[in-house]
C-alpha cells in the first residue's frame, strides 16, 4: 500500500482549508488521523518531545494510524553520526511510546556532511530490526556502492526526495519498503506539484514496489496549503494507476487563488 501524508499538521494556514475555522487546535491531531492515515513528524528533529507526548498521539489517533518520526538532529547535525549510541536510545526510549503507530525513523542529514559508511553503519545497527529507518543523505559523496551496500546491509530505506519536480538522490530500492518526500513543486501557486510531475512519481513507485509492500509518501510542501491539496491528488493518480492507496481528504480546498489543475 501506499500511505501518502504530509510533514506535519500544525499549521495556522492550513485552517479553513484542512480545518473547520470552529475547530480549536488542540483537536486538529484527531481530524487529521481521521482524513489521513499518516503524518511524518519533524519537530522532533529540533526539539524531541517526552516520552508523554508521543503516548498522548497514540491515544488520540486511530488504530491504523502511523507516526513517522524525523531523528532528532542532536545525532545528525550535532554529532554527525559520531557515537550514536545515547543519541539513539534517548530518541527510542520517547518515541516507542507511539507503540504500533510509530512508522519508520528518518534521519535527515546535513548538507554539508560528506559520506562515512562506517558511521552510517554504526548509527543504523542501534535500531532494533523492528523498527524501521530512513535515510536522506544531502551530500553528493553518499551516492556510492558502499553506502548502498550499508542501507541493504541494515535494511534502511534511501529516501527518494523530490525538489522542483526532479529526484535530487538516486533511486535505489534499499530495503522492503520505500521513503518518497517532496519538499517543494514547480506549479502555481508555489510550491504545488502538478499532476505530471506527481504521475511519475506514481510511475516510480510502481515500477519498484509492489502493491503488498508499503511506501510512506509525504508531502512537505506546506505553505498554503499545498501539501494537503497535492496529497489528496497524489492518492487520486495512484488510486487510478490501481495501486492500493491510504486514505486521504475528499474535500481537500484548493489554496486561495490557485488557477486549476497544474501539469508542471
Amino acid at each position: 500500500m501506499i500511505l501518502v501524508g504530509t510533514s506535519g499538521w500544525q499549521y495556522r494556514d492550513w485552517r479553513g482549508r484542512l480545518y473547520p475555522r470552529g475547530l480549536p487546535q488542540r483537536r486538529w491531531l484527531e481530524h487529521f488521523a481521521a482524513r489521513f492515515a499518516t503524518v511524518e513528524v519533524n519537530n522532533a528533529f529540533y526539539r524531541l518531545p517526552e516520552r508523554d507526548t508521543f503516548a498522548a498521539w497514540r491515544a488520540r489517533t486511530p488504530g491504523d494510524f502511523c507516526v513517522a518520526v524525523k531523528m532528532s538532529r542532536y545525532l545528525t547535525h550535532v554529532k554527525r553520526l559520531r557515537d550514536p549510541a545515547e543519541p539513539v536510545a534517548r530518541f527510542l526510549g520517547r518515541a516507542t511510546a507511539l507503540g504500533d503507530r510509530l512508522g519508520p525513523v528518518l534521519l535527515q542529514l546535513p548538507p554539508n556532511l560528506p559520506a562515512d559508511p562506517a558511521a552510517l553503519d554504526a548509527a543504523l545497527g542501534l535500531f532494533p530490526a523492528d523498527v524501521r529507518v530512513a535515510v536522506e543523505p544531502r551530500h553528493p559523496s553518499w551516492w556510492t556502492g558502499a553506502v548502498r551496500a550499508v542501507l541493504e546491509h541494515r535494511r534502511a530505506a534511501l529516501v527518494w526526495a523530490d525538489r522542483l519536480g526532479r529526484p535530487v538522490a538516486p533511486l535505489w530500492r534499499t530495503a522492503d519498503f520505500g521513503y518518497l518526500r517532496l519538499h517543494e513543486g514547480r506549479a502555481r501557486p508555489h510550491p504545488r506539484y502538478g499532476r505530471a510531475a506527481m504521475a511519475s512519481w506514481v510511475r516510480r513507485l510502481a515500477g519498484a514496489f509492489g502493491d503488498d509492500e508499503p511506501v510512506y509518501v509525504y508531502f512537505n510542501n506546506d505553505p498554503g496549503g499545498a501539501a494537503v491539496v497535492d496529497a489528496a491528488t497524489f492518492a487520486g493518480l495512484a488510486g487510478r494507476a490501481g495501486r492500493r492507496v491510504s486514505r486521504v481528504p475528499v474535500n481537500a480546498s484548493v489554496p486561495e487563488g490557485h488557477p486549476g489543475p497544474a501539469g508542471a
